[in-house]
């Protein structure tokens, strides 16, 4: 990072009321994150929060824009306003506003000379697999691979994003965690009989972490037939993009390929937003609509975990919480969250 973008940075104005602390606020500013499933985003405008910064989508002619969700006249909110003509219409006294941010009329003055600070706070979206994404700050793009969705033999299930009342750092965290499946997830795919965590290695990528981990635990859910042969050695491989970002492709009988991209948007500190695109490369024509309630069954069974946790923050400093050698992908998580600058005690 140059100085001059250090400096931005330093310089960069807190949310009212921001529940983090302003070191980690600026750290996570830097990264990008998904806010909104793009085909919910349609003729009207949508509040959302990221980082405790509200915002507001819409889209202008069909591209998708973020903005501070705030007119700078009278501080009313844009997401309550519409869209005409691809401009976004504040509902309080009708000032527009181009996709630039830009006023382009005060009706109360039709014909008088618009004033420069009368320009929104515009930040970048980009839409990827069917998710709108933007990042706080200026840094370049730096949205996570997600391979599966661009493959026509593959299938994408969107489900509907999810909330959590607890850190996007304890959530990550479950999501990499692989000795909880015969305890959380006994309603849905894990066995109480079948608890044991082989030994596995974590390796770094760049500024990746990649962990492989094989057992005999499948991932068929509860009733479902499991055409998998009897000891099925299951991979699978997380890939963990910092800060709040992983990829777990599960490798089924005869080559296929399940994969699972985990976004935690941290809506605040202590609350999340789970964006979860799914890709997989068999049982194409089964209904979708089944494998979207079983995913938010196992959605369900981890929110229940991470709203209990205490604390309510994921203690990166190593000597706050015991480990166990199953936890390999936790430890080097949080020594990645330390590295990115956020702070030791804890972070979310």
């Amino acid at each position: 990072m140059s100085e001059n973008q250090k400096k931005a940075l330093e310089e960069m104005e807190l949310p009212r009321d921001c529940t983090f602390s302003p070191e980690d606020w600026r750290v996570l500013s830097q990264y990008w994150y998904p806010v909104a499933i793009a085909d919910e985003v349609k003729d009207k405008p949508v509040a959302v929060k990221l980082l405790d910064v509200k915002l507001v989508v819409y889209r202008s002619n069909g591209k998708a824009v973020i903005a501070r969700d705030l007119c700078f006249h009278r501080g009313a909110p844009l997401s309550m306003g519409w869209v005409e003509n691809g401009e976004i219409v504040c509902p309080y006294h009708g000032f527009r506003y181009n996709c630039e941010g830009k006023c382009t009329a005060v009706p109360a003055h039709p014909t008088a000379k618009i004033s420069p600070k009368l320009k929104l706070i515009v930040y970048p979206a980009v839409e990827r697999y069917g998710l709108i994404w933007t990042c706080l700050s200026s840094t370049p793009e730096q949205i996570p691979s997600f391979p599966g969705w661009e493959d026509p033999d593959y299938l994408n299930i969107l489900p509907p994003s999810f909330d959590i009342a607890g850190s996007a750092g304890r959530q990550m965290e479950g999501f990499l965690d692989v000795s909880h499946f015969a305890y959380v997830h006994t309603a849905t795919f894990g066995d109480r009989n079948n608890t044991e965590v082989p030994q596995y290695k974590v390796r770094r990528e760049g500024n990746e972490l990649v962990a492989e981990y094989w057992s005999t635990v499948s991932n068929y859910g509860k009733g479902q037939e499991n055409p998998a042969p009897e000891g099925f050695q299951w991979l699978r491989e997380f890939r963990v993009y910092p800060p709040f970002a992983a990829s777990l492709t599960v490798y089924f009988p005869n080559e296929g390929r399940l994969r699972i991209l985990n976004c935690a948007s941290p809506v605040s500190a202590r609350y999340t937003r789970l964006f979860c695109p799914i890709s997989r490369n068999f049982d194409k024509s089964a209904p979708v609509e089944d494998a979207i309630k079983f995913n938010l069954q196992v959605f369900q069974e981890d929110r229940a975990m991470v709203e209990a946790q205490t604390p309510e923050d994921l203690p990166l400093d190593l000597q706050a919480e015991a480990h166990i050698p199953a936890d390999r992908t936790s430890i080097a998580y949080r020594q990645l969250l330390s590295e990115l600058g956020l702070g030791r005690p804890y972070t979310s």
